[in-house]
């Protein structure tokens, strides 16, 4: 397989958009995550503030208000040329303006939502090919938040209910959009106590990683393999290569897993991780997160 010339950037969900609120928790925090924030990475990585971003709400039931949200979002940080594409069914990904404009833009954010939209009304059409063309082919960024970063990858979790994720035959899985093999993304990660979901994906697809993006939290990932941590948050990698034992197979659905030697790394801002190698990177941005102090 050739190595991509574009890059993915999956955030986790509840991405620092500059609100009043967002503000209040950076300074509580001690830092500015506006400033060093993940929307100002997917300017900076597909060129700068007067390059085309094209946001794609696909997945989301309310299009509109997510669309004037990112074009506000982007707008505080300079961006001069962001446009919003509504396409709500498969019909809507054939229109040839869409077209047009996904073939000629920098880059390509899509929203969170329901991420089996993604994929129902995505697949197979035009419309994502140009996409995994030019991602392969060209510079190109796509960026995706809550299910439009679990739709990036092959293999896709598309339902599991958290509190039950421990149980055999509770997370379902489908295939993704495609632009990454061998990985599996699962966003609000540690808000929504989602480990356990993501493990069960794991152990049923050993081959893969296990990527749980925490909010305001994502991965930058380039040549298809190398991840770095990015936002204010927590990345944890899940590695099933070797695991030792695995009931999985053999118990009904409804029981609990058991599963030994499955590994966890802790990402957090600059770290990275190596796909195809299976290595943690202590510094794989330019530098890594900084020591908070307490503000009282």
């Amino acid at each position: 397989m050739s190595i991509p010339k574009g890059k993915l950037i999956a955030i986790g969900g509840a991405e620092d958009k500059g609100t009043a609120l967002d503000l209040d928790n950076a300074y509580h925090n001690n830092l500015n995550f506006f400033e060093l924030g993940i929307l100002r990475r997917i300017v900076e990585e597909a060129g700068g503030p007067t390059s085309r971003i094209e946001v794609v709400t696909t997945a989301s039931t309310i299009p509109y208000e997510v669309g004037e949200n990112y074009l506000n979002a982007f707008g505080r940080i300079g961006c001069t040329d962001i446009g919003v594409i509504h396409i709500r069914n498969r019909e809507d990904a054939l229109n040839e303006e869409y077209i047009q404009r996904i073939s000629t833009c920098a880059g390509v954010m899509f929203s969170g939502g329901n991420q089996f939209r993604l994929t129902t009304i995505f697949g197979g059409t035009q419309f994502l090919q140009i996409i995994k063309r030019r991602y392969e082919q060209e510079s190109f960024v796509v960026a995706g938040t809550s299910a439009g970063a679990m739709a990036m990858s092959n293999t896709m979790i598309y339902e599991g209910n958290a509190t039950r994720a421990h149980l055999k035959g509770e997370v379902k899985i489908t295939t993704g959009l495609g632009f990454m093999d061998s990985v599996i993304f699962d966003s609000h990660f540690e808000k929504r106590g989602r480990f356990a979901r993501l493990a069960q994906a794991v152990s049923a697809n050993p081959s893969c990683i296990g990527i749980g993006l925490g909010e305001d939290t994502g991965m930058l990932i380039t040549q298809g393999n190398r991840m770095e941590a990015i936002g204010s948050g927590l990345v944890i990698i899940i590695d099933g290569h070797e695991i030792r034992h695995s009931n999985l197979a053999d118990i009904p659905e409804g029981n609990p897993l058991s599963i030994e030697n499955m590994k966890v790394h802790f990402c957090a801002k600059g770290n990275g991780y190596l796909v195809q190698e299976r290595v943690f990177v202590e510094l794989m941005g330019k530098s890594t997160t900084p020591v908070m102090t307490d503000i009282y």
